[in-house]
């Protein structure tokens, strides 16, 4: 393909205007701070008290090892940047933070550069963050790093820098994939580390350049990851003025041929085509449509950052679900135990009967068939096999044994979280009302805590 010729000139001293960034994303307009944080303390209180209770009880952890913190609640949104090495994952953000010629800008290069997974958060003043510090920092969202390895804390640094944009959102920036490259020369697991930031990130940017469209195993493994999360995803066809419109039109239709078996969705993914960096535009080139295409993506991110209490609180609900779930499938599998349990069974050969074929017993169908719960929704029944391999069932109580008269009953108060409490904040958050701390406490406004398993 015949690259458009960019003179010198252009590439080294023209710098394009950046003041659409800030229009489009609202830097300018002062946020409504009280609110805000009213509505986060409401909601970290919902968790911890109608929640968090049946994650410890029923140790949910061990299962999803996905433990949410207070740093976690109060985070702002990520957005994470994934690709192939060079395509200009760190020039996009040092475009979007205006960091051009600036210390502390990302260092980008024709050959691999990013090594490290770069947190660019907002700070009082410049400065770097070692790996091992943002880990020990419990205030920060990123302690759950530690269990990824020493190895790994020495390839992650943040950097604090006061920025209005860093106010509302922190960027994530990856190493890039080498397809020749193999984990372990990393390392540490890249893979898992990726799918720790996926599960967490609110955007996620891939980014392609026209050199860069295969797609290799690194690349297949990291789509992979990615199933489930097609909503988050933006594709970005970056560099896109090297290229006359004719080549350009061939490019776009090849990343969509590699692309294609990799994401799961009935639609075709959107591609974003642009430059992403200080430079000016190629001469010749559709730079109406470049611009109108930067324009599309920074109203996406400025959605994720307008809507990410809406988010926060959805996420909350959804862990909740899956949390009562759990507790409901546990519950389960200690009934039936102590049903088939006689004088003279074998505990060991009972349970290994019983995790070996739940169907059997009926433990996921009488789930479906009693609570409100979808069968999209359940876990694998596999995954169960291996819990209570490190969790002994006898260590459990049945969900009718967890209440007490002053905190009322585990599945009563992640029931309320998930039909109203939630749903009401979210309410609140959408009509602009203020969402005050509620007066009552778990056991409510003056109601005695019903046990619904207790017999009359």
């Amino acid at each position: 393909m015949a690259p458009v010729n960019k003179p010198k000139e252009d590439v080294t001293s023209v710098l394009r205007d950046r003041s659409h960034i800030d229009e489009t994303l609202r830097l300018a307009m002062e946020e409504k701070a009280g609110d805000y944080a009213a509505a986060l303390e409401r909601l970290r209180k919902i968790y911890h008290t109608s929640i968090k209770p049946m994650e410890q009880a029923y140790k949910y952890n061990e299962l999803r090892q996905h433990e949410i913190s207070d740093g976690e609640i109060t985070s702002k949104p990520m957005v994470l940047f994934l690709g192939p090495w060079s395509v200009g994952k760190s020039s996009m953000i040092n475009y979007l933070l205006g960091l051009h010629d600036h210390p502390y800008q990302l260092y980008t290069g024709a050959e691999p550069t990013t090594s490290e997974f770069t947190v660019i958060m907002h700070g009082e003043k410049i400065r770097s963050v070692e790996g091992i510090v943002m880990a020990a920092d419990s205030s920060r969202s990123f302690s759950p790093l530690e269990k990824f390895g020493q190895n790994f804390l020495e390839k992650l640094i943040g950097i604090e820098m006061p920025h209005k944009l860093l106010e509302r959102v922190t960027f994530v920036d990856t190493p890039g994939i080498i397809e020749n490259r193999k984990q372990q020369e990393r390392g540490y697991p890249f893979n898992d580390v990726c799918q720790w930031f996926i599960d967490r990130a609110d955007l996620i940017f891939v980014v392609f350049d026209p050199t860069k469209l295969d797609v290799g195993l690194e690349l297949e493994m990291l789509f992979r990851q990615l199933k489930g999360r097609e909503s988050q995803i933006r594709i970005i066809l970056n560099k896109a003025d090297n290229l006359a419109t004719q080549d350009l039109m061939r490019v776009y239709g090849a990343l969509f041929w590699s692309l294609a078996p990799l994401i799961n969705v009935t639609e075709p993914p959107r591609v974003y085509v642009s430059s992403f960096w200080p430079y000016d535009y190629a001469p010749d080139t559709s730079r109406e449509l470049f611009k109108r295409e930067e324009i599309s993506l920074l109203e996406d991110l400025n959605q994720v950052i307008e809507n990410r209490m809406e988010n926060k609180i959805a996420f909350i609900r959804q862990h909740g679900i899956r949390v009562r779930i759990h507790g409901l499938l546990v519950d389960r599998y200690v009934q039936t135990f102590k049903e088939k349990m006689s004088f003279f069974s074998d505990p060991e050969l009972v349970f290994q009967e019983i995790v070996d074929d739940p169907d059997k017993f009926y433990i996921f169908k009488s789930i479906l068939a009693k609570t409100n719960v979808s069968k999209f929704d359940l876990p694998n029944r596999d995954a169960y096999r291996d819990f209570f391999g490190i969790n002994p069932i006898t260590n459990f109580k049945p969900l009718s044994a967890q209440c007490s008269y002053i905190g009322g009953c585990l599945l009563d108060k992640i029931e309320k979280a998930i039909t109203t409490e939630l749903p009401a904040l979210l309410s609140s958050i959408n009509s602009g009302k203020q969402p005050g701390l509620s007066s009552c406490e778990a056991t409510g406004c003056g109601e005695k805590p019903k046990n619904r398993y207790r017999k009359n």
